[in-house]
């Protein structure tokens, strides 16, 4: 780990803590992390950083769980099982703090892109691209008017209706490393069709992740595509 990887680490670590600190006193952040309230109180104050060990374990080890239970507190669900999560996918700033904890919790390596659905999945990759110093590139159910080549996906769902996305040829050059992402991974139909675009592109796989995942069956038919890592922060039945 170079210098500006370690100042990164330490930075998300005090962002982490900041973010929980808002809910807690010092002595129940200190009971969350182990870490002394006095060293937490100039941390969240930023008068000093974190050693670089101490700001893995907050990043790696409670941050995780922390974020995931922040974010099942802001998701609802409606009688039919429908899924709300715009008081995650519409706070930027917290998915700005997911992206780093993912990364690490999944053993990421860096992307050269990260790809997406439009739209609800476009924040999260603009978050996760800009953690990697990545290209952002997002799939969508139509053709962009001015494009010439593209990239199609289409598949035909259970329901009988035909699910198509489109990316711009020049999105993926043939070799490199794709990450693909979305807000929501239930059958990983989505997912599916976003790993098919990046291999037409003949680009690798590098993983695919998720803020929610609904039951099983998604993550696993993700798990049929690629030897990648997957995963998805918060996992509802």
């Amino acid at each position: 780990m170079n210098r500006a990887e370690k100042a990164a680490l330490q930075l998300q670590a005090v962002s982490v803590l900041r973010m929980l600190k808002e809910t807690r006193t010092y002595d129940e952040l200190a009971a969350l992390t182990g870490l002394p309230a006095g060293d937490l109180n100039r941390y969240v104050n930023g008068h000093v950083l974190p050693g670089v060990e101490r700001a893995r374990e907050v990043v790696e080890g409670v941050g995780r769980d922390a974020l995931s239970d922040e974010l099942e507190a802001r998701v609802r669900f409606d009688d039919e099982g429908y899924v709300d999560n715009s008081g995650v996918v519409f706070d930027q700033s917290f998915l700005d703090l997911i992206a780093p904890v993912a990364a690490n919790a999944l053993n990421l390596e860096r992307p050269d892109v990260v790809l997406t659905a439009a739209t609800d999945g476009i924040t999260l990759g603009a978050a996760m691209a800009s953690y990697f110093g990545a290209r952002l590139a997002y799939a969508k159910k139509s053709k962009e008017t001015a494009v010439e080549d593209f990239i199609e996906s289409r598949q035909r769902l259970a329901s009988g209706i035909e699910l198509t996305y489109y990316l711009p040829q020049s999105a993926i050059d043939a070799g490199q490393r794709v990450l693909v992402v979305d807000d929501l991974i239930r059958s990983g139909e989505t997912q599916e069709l976003l790993v098919d675009i990046a291999q037409q592109a003949n680009a690798d796989i590098a993983g695919v992740f998720a803020l929610i995942a609904v039951g099983d069956e998604g993550v696993n038919r993700a798990r049929e595509l690629t030897d990648a890592p997957v995963g998805a922060l918060s996992q509802f039945e």
